[in-house]
């Protein structure tokens, strides 16, 4: 289990990268214009973001 843990933080980080890498300056914008969004637009959008990934975990199991 914590291997599968440990490769999936690995994947994590990977796909985190992508961006920064290929497209620093779109990716520094994107950034400011999330400073600007409020909490509650933030939580909804992680909330979503759990939810799917849980339903894919699911379906792949």
């Amino acid at each position: 289990m914590w291997e599968e843990l440990a490769r999936a933080l690995c994947l994590l980080l990977i796909i985190e990268g992508i961006l920064p890498f290929l497209y620093p300056e779109r990716w520094r914008a994107l950034v400011q214009r999330l400073a600007s969004v409020d909490n509650r637009s933030l939580r909804t959008a992680g909330l979503i973001s759990m939810l799917a990934g849980a339903a894919l975990l699911t379906l792949l199991r």
